[in-house]
């Protein structure tokens, strides 16, 4: 364990099983939290428990759990507050997006299963912590918006993508007004493009994508998960007990210009 920064504290971490969710829901148990992940693809979150058991991390998992279905995602948060007697953090990090120019998008299969992937899957998320965390007396919500939030990607086809995550940051602030009088804070995390099992075979594989990408951060490298991870870390600890609505953008620079 690195510390003891999350002592005490649950966490819930969904789309665990590969990625950013993985990269958060390691970290927390680094720093001490219990933490239940979940995720749909049920060989990628017994991966990541292995991945957890091979630091001597108690990651535990519940799987398949489809958190764009309110039962599972319902089902989840009672776990977590049984197994754990509550719950003081949840990470909003699954997601799906389709990649498409407007003249190709299909309404039906890739537009509205982004806005379901991206914006639906949070707010059920949300709304069943939300009496949890009522019951604490506080918590800590943690979403990922996008740089995408903030700009257009040259050579990117990223339209639904941009609106979803756009919502989560409008979204976001406004979980935070209504949770302020219960000291439930509500956050976002904006990365630019960090390598995942999603992202890599679209860098490898798309020629001059990753050139663009790098043309835009100051710090020439792509994000790892464990770049996000530390953010997360400091949002879901007792640190940031006056951060609230806020946005980061973890994207090497990219944002800034």
């Amino acid at each position: 364990m690195l510390s003891n920064r999350l002592q005490n504290k649950v966490a819930v971490v969904t789309g665990f099983g590969s990625g950013i969710g993985q990269g958060c829901a390691l970290m927390f148990a680094r720093h001490g939290a219990q933490v239940l992940g979940a995720d749909i693809d049920a060989a990628a979150a017994g991966r990541a428990v292995a991945a957890a058991a091979r630091e001597g991390l108690a990651v535990q998992s519940l799987h398949p759990c489809d958190v764009s279905e309110p039962k599972d995602v319902e089902r989840l948060m009672e776990a977590a507050a049984q197994r754990f007697g509550g719950i003081d953090i949840l990470v909003n990090s699954a997601a799906f997006g389709a990649f498409a120019w407007i003249q190709d998008m299909d309404y039906q299969q890739q537009w509205k299963k982004t806005l379901v992937g991206e914006l639906d899957v949070v707010f059920l998320a949300c709304k069943a912590v939300w009496p949890h965390l009522l019951k604490r007396g506080a918590g800590s919500i943690i979403n990922f918006a996008s740089a995408n939030a903030h700009m257009a990607l040259r050579g990117s086809p990223a339209l639904a993508h941009c609106a979803g995550k756009g919502g989560v940051l409008a979204m976001t602030r406004q979980l935070a007004m209504e949770g302020g009088p219960h000291q439930i804070r509500a956050n976002t995390i904006s990365p630019a493009l960090v390598v995942t099992s999603a992202t890599q075979p679209v860098l490898d594989n798309v020629p001059g994508f990753k050139e663009t990408v790098m043309e835009k951060l100051m710090l020439k490298r792509l994000g790892q998960p464990e770049d996000i991870g530390w953010c997360a870390t400091f949002l879901a600890s007792d640190e940031s007990s006056w951060v609230t609505a806020a946005d980061f953008r973890i994207d090497g620079g990219a944002t800034a210009w």
